[in-house]
């Protein structure tokens, strides 16, 4: 089953003279079960592609689709609850509230979406417990938090309940080596549970994580391959 597609899509900054075309004519499909990697240098759109994906942008023109749905057919409120069911995503930076509790964190899509406290908790336990988080770090904030388990909390976040597709923008950034391939397995079993995955990443060695490697240069993909060997020859020809 096909989870994420991307139809003839044009991502346009800007008017005029001032125009920067961010993507161009770009076609990709993910499959549940799939963990497909993005790779490219800076610039080459591989943010863009991520933001267009999970619907925080919309494409200047083509199409997006979430389990088959157009998600331009969408309004605000039907847009705002796809990403919070369907969607998880994991940053760079972890993006948790500083106020809330690593189980807090993880909750908060639930109990956006209507779900009691009490459940929420429950199940944001359970998902922290899969990421090898225990309750007692549950119950510590974010700033008491190393950074390999913030991004764990970060990542039970994305993870928790039915969500079908998993977007990561250089999760393992800020992680040594030992906790980034911890991260990555844990991207990687998601997948292989059924959830379809979007990796961007500079490293090579973590695309090897990937079922396949899309190559972006200049807003358009130059090549889709298996990963490794031959990725990092790909990316700086790219460059």
């Amino acid at each position: 089953m096909t989870v994420l597609q991307l139809r003839g899509v044009n991502r346009v900054h800007g008017a005029g003279d001032n125009a920067v075309n961010a993507l161009i004519d770009t076609d990709l499909q993910v499959a549940a079960g799939e963990l497909v990697a993005i790779m490219g240098p800076s610039g080459s759109g591989k943010s863009t592609l991520l933001n267009l994906a999970g619907g925080l942008d919309a494409p200047s023109s083509g199409e997006v689709l979430v389990e088959g749905t157009v998600l331009a057919s969408l309004n605000k409120k039907q847009l705002a609850r796809l990403r919070r069911r369907s969607v998880g995503y994991v940053f760079q930076d972890y993006n948790l509230v500083p106020s809330l509790t690593a189980a807090e964190n993880a909750a908060l899509p639930l109990e956006l979406d209507g779900i009691s406290a009490g459940k929420a908790r429950g199940q944001a336990l359970a998902a922290l417990e899969e990421v090898g988080l225990d309750a007692k770090q549950a119950d510590r904030f974010p700033d008491e938090l190393s950074g390999g388990q913030s991004q764990r909390v970060a990542i039970a976040r994305a993870l928790i309940g039915e969500r079908r597709l998993v977007l990561a923008d250089e999760p393992t950034g800020a992680l040594d080596s030992t906790t980034g391939e911890e991260v990555l397995k844990l991207l990687r079993r998601r997948c292989d549970a059924g959830a379809a995955g979007l990796l961007v990443t500079h490293d090579a060695r973590h695309a090897g994580w990937a079922d396949r490697v899309v190559f972006l240069r200049d807003g358009r993909v130059v090549d889709s391959s298996a990963p490794l060997p031959g990725a990092e020859t790909l990316l700086e020809g790219a460059q």
